[in-house]
Formats: structure tokens, C-alpha cells, sequence
């Protein structure tokens, strides 16, 4: 049998990013082939906000099903074509200064790099490419005759089910937990968090950063670059 391998996970909006789920839908409301539907479509998700935030401070899953709903209807191949000019205008100017150095350092320490977020798939093959990644975990369009049902293939990643496909990773690919590394910013990652030897909370949320402090965690801020260490806590 081969050696563990040590993995670096890592979740994406609000660790690496600045972005969110709601500013790529953004993006691809306002990119719709129809100038009236764009607007329309943007409008309205303005006018949703409030909603949306509360039902993601209640439940990331529940706000995954409901806010994954808005892509009903859209063609698949549509929005694989959207993913690199949204890269490009809006996920690649959102990536924090610090981000590729930790993925570079992480690497060069002999770190297999996983993405683990609740983004579509879809969005991510220009996110990987640009950072490196060796895979990615993520949530799934149910796509039917072409388009989307705005379902979500089961399990829906958020919460607790990332630290079922962590675990699931792990059993697949022989890692070694306690020598492995993963990255959030939301306490809506706690468990996943806890399920490496070595975790790591970046520019958390209120209640990580409770955690993070009462456990010794390393508390990382990339808007400001990265250093090299993750064994330093930065205020």
C-alpha cells in the first residue's frame, strides 16, 4: 500500500475570494441573452438580499436548495460557455493577495491541493485551473434535455455534508487527517475544520473566530497577503 497522502483543503467564497454564490448568479442575470430578462432577473435578486442573508445566517443548506432554484431553466451548455468570461470580470479580480502563495506554499510542501465548496460546478474549471487545484468537490446542477431543473444532485454540500465529503475523500484517496491541512472562513465549517489535524480559520465570522481562538487555530487574513506561516495568529 502507498504512503497517506497529505491533502490541503480548501473552501472558496469569503476564504480565497471575496465573491459569493450571489454575485456569480449576478453575473449570470445580467449576461442573459434577452437585455429586458437581465434586468428583470437583477432586480429582482436586489430586492431578495435580505432574504437571502437570513435564510444563509439560518441554514447554508437550506439556502443552497432555495437560491440554486433561481437557475431553472438554463441551459447547460450556456452556462459552461459563462465560465470563463465570469472568471475573467468576476471571480478573478475577488481572489484575495494572498490566496495563490498559501496554495503555492502548501504545494511545495507536498500538499495535494482540494477545493471543497458549495459552488456549482460548472463555475469552477477556470478556478482550478488558475489555482492549481488536483480536485474539486462541489455541488451539482440536475440538468434535464439540456437544462437545468434547479435541483441540486444529492448530497447537497453544506454544513455538516462537507465533512462527509472530506471523510469520503479521504477513505478514496488514502490521506493521512492528522497531517493534512483545511482553510474556511464560516463557521458553517466547523466540522470540516475539525476533521484534519490541521486546520486553519481565514478572516473568519464572528462565531469561528471564537472557535479558532478557544482551540489554537491558526486565524490567517490573505486580503493582505500571506507570510508563510500558518502557524502564526493574525488579529
Amino acid at each position: 500500500m502507498s504512503a497517506p497522502t497529505r491533502v490541503a483543503f480548501y473552501d472558496l467564497d469569503g476564504t480565497l475570494i471575496s465573491g459569493n454564490v450571489v454575485t456569480r448568479y449576478a453575473f449570470c442575470a445580467l449576461h442573459d441573452p434577452s437585455p429586458l430578462r437581465a434586468g428583470f432577473l437583477f432586480a429582482r435578486l436586489v430586492a431578495e438580499i435580505p432574504y437571502w442573508i437570513a435564510l444563509d445566517l439560518h441554514s447554508r443548506r437550506r439556502f443552497n436548495e432555495a437560491f440554486y432554484r433561481k437557475y431553472r431553466g438554463r441551459k447547460q451548455d450556456w452556462l459552461e460557455h459563462l465560465s470563463e468570461p465570469m472568471f475573467q470580470q468576476e471571480v478573478l479580480p475577488k481572489i484575495y493577495p494572498g490566496a495563490k502563495p498559501l496554495l503555492d506554499a502548501d504545494r511545495a510542501d507536498g500538499f495535494r491541493l482540494v477545493l471543497v465548496t458549495g459552488a456549482l460546478d460548472c463555475e469552477l474549471p477556470p478556478v482550478t485551473r488558475h489555482f492549481g487545484f488536483d480536485h474539486a468537490v462541489s455541488n451539482r446542477l440536475v440538468f434535464r434535455d439540456g437544462r437545468a431543473t434547479g435541483e441540486l444532485e444529492p448530497p447537497v454540500l453544506a454544513e455538516r455534508e462537507k465533512q462527509e465529503a472530506l471523510r469520503r475523500f479521504c477513505r478514496d484517496y488514502n490521506v493521512d487527517t492528522a497531517q493534512s491541512k483545511a482553510y474556511s472562513d464560516s463557521f458553517s465549517d466547523v466540522s470540516m475544520l475539525e476533521s484534519v489535524g490541521l486546520p486553519a480559520a481565514v478572516h473568519p465570522d464572528r462565531r469561528l473566530r471564537r472557535v479558532a481562538r478557544a482551540r489554537g487555530w491558526p486565524i490567517l487574513n490573505l486580503k493582505k497577503g500571506y507570510d508563510g506561516d500558518t502557524r502564526r495568529t493574525n488579529t
